[in-house]
């Protein structure tokens, strides 16, 4: 029954909350004791949905990965959580401005709501099945509720009013609802619970956090200005408004897509053979031209309105970029060199060569360290925009892959299957996304405030030095396994955390030169290595996108 109750992915994310629970102030005991609740109610809704007695799942997830709700549950909360702490530190040395600790705050209960909202969503879909495990998890959830509602109405945690704190929070988690049944239900067997979880909730908070400042905007317009009153008034860079602007946008472009494309088709007779010529070239115009006004017009504009420019962004964006021509646009033409080399050199591996695909995907880890790592000691900034442009391309080119757009849908196509797995589908790819966001979340997330100088290298160290180091060693030398089921070996756990721990004494002394204040411990060092490495070695979900948000949170810590 223990075994059972606590298999090795588990226990990782149980130590996870009980290191940040440990590391709490006095004054963040409301957010610990909503964390350990949320930890909790998806532990045991987690047990009730993998229990062997019940019917097949009634959801569509990605074949051979356990359910995950319990680590796509307390991730995010987690990670916001432990930003708290990291900005309390801040605070009480009159580095981080009361303002925004209230709005992270603000944050952290919206996190909280949206999963709140899946976990009740999900539990409500078991309740049939009669399992003490659902009964159980709802209890947890409703504690946390009351929790949640004791904090909100407490003066000393925020000073909104209490009605629309609530209705915030109530709209994050009905968001996050609608939108995890949307994603299984249009991309079904393409993630796990847990993936399409953190991936809801990430969307419901970043969007949620645009349309925050866009209602800070029309505070003139509104009859109550209670929702955007003075404390909140939280500053956001230039880059930042950018990039938040163009992934909403491109997230959202689809939609219109398909109705523009629906209409197309309505007015087109396809029945001979030069008509759907016609028809595809007419398509992909259709496409160009209203990705070119949502790109140029709409999302331009609504970045204006929330954060004033002096220009165009577009024309800002290249203004920034010639601000420092020498040491910018060196670093662009050595992306683009190890870009072109390294695509072509292992694309033609994937077709030739018998290596596993496995072991070639994560030659492109060792790629992104030696593309970011660079850039983020010397051009931080710079990077910051880069990463937002990679991930609109990265966006762009996956929407004309699904749409299947002329003429570059097919051969996209072709081109990423060369390096897809079993973690990928035809409907959806995302390993290149988890890639590149697993290294750039922590960087984004470090902006502004930061004591921890390691805490940006998260995913470079977790992803491109630890993950890469433990697959290859333990496919060549690997022998004892942690689990019967399972692929991952003690021996390529092992090197995995060595090798970060050996990077991070590199790095440590080459940060130092560079004017960083060193405050990371070397015990708390090894704990959040080594609990990412267990975490690489006992999950069964996408360790890209979660390793690198749980290795930061413990290193801001």
């Amino acid at each position: 029954m223990t075994t059972s109750f606590l298999n090795g992915e588990r226990v990782v994310v149980l130590l996870f909350i009980s290191w940040i629970l440990y590391s709490l102030p006095l004054s963040l005991l409301f957010h610990g004791v909503a964390l350990s609740l949320l930890t909790i109610a998806s532990f045991f809704l987690e047990i009730s949905f993998e229990s062997s007695n019940f019917s097949p799942s009634p959801f569509q997830t990605r074949p051979g990965a356990s359910s995950g709700i319990l680590l796509g549950a307390v991730t995010l909360p987690s990670l916001i959580l432990s930003k708290l702490v990291q900005s309390s530190r801040g605070f009480s040395l009159a580095q981080f401005q009361l303002e925004e600790l209230h709005y992270l705050t603000l944050q952290y209960w919206a996190t909280s709501a949206s999963v709140v909202g899946v976990l009740l969503f999900l539990a409500l879909s078991l309740r049939r099945r009669s399992h003490w495990g659902v009964r159980f998890s709802l209890c947890f959830i409703f504690f946390q509720a009351l929790v949640c509602i004791a904090a909100l109405t407490t003066k000393s945690q925020l000073g909104l009013n209490p009605a629309l704190k609530l209705s915030w929070l109530f709209c994050h988690g009905l968001a996050s609802v609608k939108l995890i049944q949307y994603f299984l239900r249009t991309f079904p067997s393409c993630a796990s619970i847990g993936e399409a979880f953190l991936v809801s909730a990430g969307i419901v908070l970043y969007f949620g956090d645009m349309l925050f400042l866009t209602v800070k905007k029309l505070r003139g317009l509104l009859v109550s200005s209670d929702l955007v009153a003075a404390e909140y008034e939280i500053s956001r860079s230039e880059i930042n408004i950018i990039i938040q602007g163009i992934v909403l946008g491109l997230l959202l472009f689809p939609i219109a897509l398909k109705y523009i494309l629906q209409i197309w088709e309505w007015s087109i007779n396809t029945a001979s053979a030069e008509a759907r010529r016609y028809y595809e070239i007419g398509r992909s115009l259709m496409f160009i031209a209203s990705l070119g006004f949502v790109l140029i017009v709409v999302v331009p504009s609504w970045m204006q309105f929330v954060r004033d420019f002096d220009t165009h962004p577009f024309f800002w964006v290249l203004s920034f970029v010639f601000s420092e021509p020498s040491k910018r646009l060196s670093l662009c033409i050595y992306w683009v060199c190890i870009i072109c080399v390294s695509v072509l050199r292992f694309y033609n591996i994937s077709k030739n060569s018998k290596i596993e695909r496995i072991l070639l995907r994560k030659y492109y880890h060792l790629v992104a360290v030696l593309m970011f790592s660079p850039a983020l000691i010397f051009q931080p900034k710079f990077l910051d925009l880069a990463f937002g442009a990679a991930l609109a391309v990265f966006l762009t080119l996956e929407i004309i892959r699904v749409w299947r757009i002329w003429p570059l849908g097919q051969p996209i196509n072709q081109f990423m299957n060369a390096f897809t797995d079993h973690r990928d589908s035809d409907l959806l790819i995302v390993s290149h996304f988890s890639l590149l966001l697993g290294c750039a979340l922590p960087i984004w997330m470090s902006s502004g405030y930061n004591d921890r100088p390691l805490a940006p290298f998260a995913g470079i160290l977790s992803l491109g030095i630890g993950d890469t180091m433990a697959s290859m060693v333990g496919h060549k030398y690997g022998v004892l396994r942690w689990s019967k089921t399972g692929k991952k070996t003690v021996e390529g756990t092992a090197a995995g955390i060595t090798s970060v721990l050996a990077a991070c004494s590199l790095l440590l002394p080459l940060l130092a030169s560079t004017g960083y204040i060193l405050t990371q411990h070397w015990f708390s060092l090894l704990l959040a290595v080594t609990a990412s490495g267990l975490l690489e070695a006992y999950t069964a979900q996408l360790d890209n996108a979660f390793i690198p948000l749980f290795f930061y949170s413990l290193l801001c810590l």
